[in-house]
């Protein structure tokens, strides 16, 4: 079935993983077998797409995760455009195969209770550090900001007396962030001590290290993770989840669609309506327990 020029290809000219060259080889001797099984053909190359159809069904019928079949098909799909490739058939098969649609995964959030005990607690210590890993905290959750956004943020774009933050965000386009009272008055205590803590660096940003250099992503994941493991066991605990939760809270509390896709600097209100299906998760868990025949 030409699998030892497929091999070498995908070997030496493609320079596939010795674990990816396993998974297409198991792929593909899987699809032979199926055809030798069901149809008694013993080369894939003779395999129409009715066939190669028949094969994907057959997997989704054993409830195979469509991210499994979605890779068998890519399998197949780089198979077939090589021996397309080599003249050995003369169509490609699989360019009538459609993958199946990936399930929707939705945001991870923090519960508001939760958001509300970790913003109240006081295992902040007062310094420097303290009042740093306390704001990288507030921020993110008070406007949603991106982690690069985080780090790139400048003292200058933050106005104390408006009480808003000037974002700088994907494509270079800005959007103007407010924040209420609380922020703003970490911002105040965070700033005091950077400058005792800094009393000469030249670094224009808001967030620093303890040299006074840029602060790196490693570090505002650290904090958030390990801040975040204090009051919800969600295993995925970064940056971004603050950024889905100040979203998700928003809405929750009736905030419109359009203002939450300015907040957060989406293009399209398509990035921000993925949003709406946490609602809606929500509400059917409070009709499942409220309602008398939920």
């Amino acid at each position: 079935m030409h699998s030892e020029s497929f091999f070498n290809f995908l070997r030496f000219e493609k320079r596939f993983s010795p674990h990816t060259l396993t998974a297409y080889s198991n792929d593909l001797h899987q699809f032979s077998t199926y055809l030798l099984t069901e149809y008694d053909l013993a080369s894939p190359a003779e395999a129409n797409h009715l066939l190669i159809r028949s094969w994907v069904v057959s997997l989704m019928d054993k409830e195979m995760a469509a991210k499994s079949v979605n890779r068998k098909i890519t399998t197949l799909k780089t198979y077939y455009k090589f021996l397309l490739r080599e003249g050995l058939i003369e169509s490609d098969p699989t360019l009538k195969i459609q993958s199946p649609r990936l399930p929707k995964r939705l945001p991870v959030y923090v519960e508001e209770g939760d958001m509300d005990t970790l913003i109240s607690r006081n295992d902040f210590e007062d310094s420097f550090k303290g009042w740093r890993d306390r704001l990288i905290i507030e921020l993110l959750y008070a406007t949603g900001m991106r982690l690069a956004e985080l780090i790139s943020l400048e003292e200058k774009n933050i106005d104390l007396s408006q009480q808003v933050i000037k974002v700088l965000g994907k494509r270079n386009k800005e959007r103007i962030i407010p924040v209420h009272d609380d922020v703003a008055e970490t911002i105040r205590n965070y700033l005091r001590h950077k400058k005792e803590f800094h009393t000469h660096t030249a670094v224009p940003y808001l967030f620093v290290t303890d040299k006074g250099k840029t602060l790196y992503p490693k570090y505002v994941y650290s904090v958030v993770r390990e801040n975040l493991g204090h009051v919800t066991t969600l295993t995925k605990r970064s940056p971004h989840v603050l950024r889905h939760t100040f979203a998700t809270h928003l809405l929750n509390n009736g905030a419109d669609l359009n203002a939450i896709k300015e907040l957060l600097g989406h293009s399209s209100l398509a990035a921000t309506q993925v949003y709406t299906h946490n609602s809606i998760e929500k509400l059917k868990n409070i009709y499942k327990q409220a309602h008398p025949k939920g």
